[in-house]
């Protein structure tokens, strides 16, 4: 559905290092009629997927940990992040992305998934689109190492603990990434355990 608000978008790519920086001028018109010309940067890293990992029996959570250089330089002491397992959609489906990280980055292969959700985690300056998930695992589903993919320099370390010193990281600020923070809370607020 188009928005009839905005027209005459001109897009300038700034900077395709990493990913895409653009620079959007465009006319947006005010609730009183008039036009204004406003102009806005927008970062695209593309659109992703993240999952909670638990484990309704043993009342465990699936974690990762790992280095965070954005956060490292905005006050995070370490750099440091525990979260949950997530990944770039990079041409795949939601469903099959998620499945494909959690293996890589964890070791769980995972036979099904439930999507909970689909956020803009930062609309203001990033285009990107996460898919949530919830996806039970067990020991037995544990058959690689995980860690990440040794080319994508991702060093990350698993964590499992129980979903209650889960919360209380949340609540302590040990877990400050939002995603993970969104996935927790649902799994809490949903009674999953």
């Amino acid at each position: 559905m188009k928005n009839e608000r905005i027209k005459n978008i001109e897009k300038v790519e700034l900077s395709d290092n990493w990913y895409t920086l653009n620079n959007y001028n465009f006319e947006y018109q005010k609730e009183d009629g008039t036009w204004e010309t406003q102009r806005r940067e927008s970062y695209d890293c593309g659109d992703g997927a993240a999952i909670l990992l638990y484990n309704r029996e043993r009342k465990t959570v699936v974690l990762t940990r790992q280095f965070r250089m954005p956060t490292y330089v905005n006050g995070n002491d370490n750099g440091m992040m525990v979260e949950v397992c997530a990944g770039l959609l990079d041409g795949l489906s939601p469903e099959e992305c998620i499945k494909k990280e959690a293996l890589e980055e964890t070791g769980y292969k995972l036979n099904a998934v439930q999507q909970v959700m689909v956020t803009f985690m930062c609309p203001g300056s990033v285009t990107q689109k996460l898919y949530l998930f919830l996806g039970e695992y067990d020991t037995h589903m544990k058959v690689e190492e995980g860690g990440g993919v040794e080319d994508e320099t991702e060093n990350i370390e698993v964590l499992e603990c129980t979903f209650t010193e889960a919360l209380d990281m949340v609540s302590s600020g040990g877990i400050k990434d939002a995603k993970s923070v969104m996935l927790l809370q649902h799994a809490a607020l949903t009674g999953i355990f």
